[in-house]
């Protein structure tokens, strides 16, 4: 049985910064910060026999705020730091009304096709109610990272936590039972 634990990008794996009172995705490489626990947590996951894979949006790229360049160069650098096994990227606007923008499900769907994914054991891990949903969507457990930041939406997730390693620590230790 193959499991993952699907990652949200931005606020999970890196910083978001504020601009206008609002978390927003970093646009350079400059304002790129990986936390410093995330690949310690990714390796743990990993090691415990789960792919780990990133789901992101990033409508930055499309709008022309980010350089596609400097995505692929953010990726990279995570790949260098994490053992990632792929990282699936909606580049789209909520206006497009697209598959795989979250809260849609679709980049969830279209890695576990790819993978032979089992999405009941599966979790995924993010920061905006987005996540919870697509996750929800998908039949994954769903686990929050709650910065306090007003959502837009209310969703509610299996678990709360504060960072990406409290959500492998509650991952690691619901599948001990298993």
């Amino acid at each position: 049985m193959v499991r993952a634990v699907f990652l949200d990008r931005d606020g999970v794996i890196n910083a978001n910064l504020e601009r206008n009172g609002k978390p927003v995705a970093p646009t350079t490489l400059a304002e790129f910060k990986i936390f410093p626990d995330a690949a310690a947590a990714v390796r743990r996951l990993k090691d415990a026999g789960f792919l780990t894979i990133v789901v992101t949006n990033q409508p930055d790229v499309r709008t022309g705020l980010t350089p596609k360049a400097i995505m692929e160069a953010m990726h990279d650098e995570i790949r260098r730091q994490m053992p990632i096994d792929d990282i699936l990227i909606c580049l789209h606007v909520d206006a497009d009304n697209c598959a795989c923008r979250k809260p849609k499900p679709g980049l969830i769907l279209t890695a576990a096709e790819k993978y032979g994914i089992y999405l009941a054991s599966s979790y995924i891990v993010g920061d905006r109610w987005r996540d919870v949903l697509a996750g929800q969507a998908a039949g994954c457990g769903t686990i929050f990272v709650d910065y306090g930041y007003v959502q837009d939406q209310p969703a509610t997730a299996d678990q709360t936590v504060n960072s990406l390693a409290e959500a492998a620590d509650f991952i690691l230790k619901a599948n001990k039972k298993n």
